[in-house]
């Protein structure tokens, strides 16, 4: 068993475990979108989501390319979805 393996799983799902990263990661599922497209989805000011950005990218969940002004979010590993499905799962088979 390695430990540090399991607190790097434990990281990336905290990462993912606040509902408006989940949007994120959702929204950048369907394709890229800058700082500007987010904004407006989640309707929060700009640090929050600045803030939220940056957990997932430090987690590894998405990656971001700046172009001139503007900066462009992807999800870098989009099999993130599949833990999502599962919780569907989870919140399907509870009720």
């Amino acid at each position: 068993m390695n430990i540090t393996s399991f607190k790097r799983r434990a990281e990336i799902i905290k990462a993912m475990g606040h509902y408006a990263r989940l949007i994120i990661i959702d929204a950048l599922l369907k394709k890229e979108q800058c700082v500007c497209e987010l904004n407006d989805l989640l309707e929060m000011d700009q640090s929050t989501l600045s803030r939220h950005l940056t957990v997932l990218k430090n987690a590894g969940i998405i990656e971001d390319d700046k172009r001139g002004l503007k900066v462009f979010y992807k999800l870098k590993t989009p099999c993130v979805m599949k833990y999502i499905e599962c919780i569907e799962g989870v919140i399907k088979s509870n009720k």
